[in-house]
């Protein structure tokens, strides 16, 4: 099973007013194990960069324009999600911006059934707590200290210790492997353990005397046929 945990950083919040994506960030699973792929762009987003975005995630717009177009990264960023399930904290935010983008040029857009929102399924499991990432890290004891600033690439890497954390995909108590000894200690072997002394099975005469009381009530047992 293959799987892309994926988070944007974007001009603002919403692509009908124009906003664009300025960096893809990207992890991918397999069988809900980091395969070590990853993957980040980049983007110019062909407009100014609004004072409240860069101090959110710290891009300038004099930085990105040194980078490449949406329109000549998509092959890139397609390429490399593929036909995976997409993890995102918060879907329908990511994804609408994604799909804006490849309307734009013409590309279909990638269905909502293809998104796993990360952000829905906190909420279910923890009802009335904080859900956003940095909540999430400190709940399960993630270090965020890199994250001073947003950063797609940087949020999709943490992201995917979340969601492990989420579907109990990490399972560090079922090793499956024998304890160590402490350093120093040696091993015990069976010679080492104490006997234990054979434990009484055999029926007392009171129990042999009850039990025979007891089958001689029965109407012709088949024992007996």
């Amino acid at each position: 099973m293959r799987e892309v945990v994926l988070d944007t950083e974007t001009t603002g919040l919403e692509p009908a007013e124009g906003h664009r994506v300025v960096e893809v960030g990207a992890v991918e699973l397999v069988n809900h194990i980091p395969s070590g792929r990853r993957f980040q762009r980049y983007l110019d987003p062909e407009r100014d960069m609004p004072e409240g975005a860069e101090r959110v995630h710290g891009l300038t717009r004099a930085f990105l324009a040194g980078h490449r177009r949406f329109a000549e990264e998509v092959d890139a960023i397609l390429d490399f999600i593929g036909d995976a399930k997409l993890v995102m904290h918060n879907a329908p935010f990511d994804l609408g911006f994604l799909n804006a983008e490849l309307e734009r040029i013409g590309r279909p857009p990638i269905p909502a059934e293809r998104t796993l929102d990360t952000l829905a399924i906190a909420r279910r499991k923890f009802p009335g707590a904080p859900a956003s990432l940095d909540a999430l890290c400190k709940r399960f004891s993630i270090d965020r200290s890199m994250r001073e600033k947003h950063g797609a690439l940087l949020d999709a890497e943490l992201l995917t210790e979340v969601y492990l954390e989420l579907t109990g995909g990490r399972q560090p108590g079922l090793e499956l492997q024998r304890a160590v000894p402490a350093q120093g200690a040696a091993p015990a072997s069976r010679a080492d353990r104490a006997a234990r002394p054979p434990r009484p099975h055999a029926p007392t005469e009171a129990e042999t005397a009850a039990h025979a009381a007891f089958v001689a009530t029965l109407k012709d047992p088949i024992w007996k046929g």
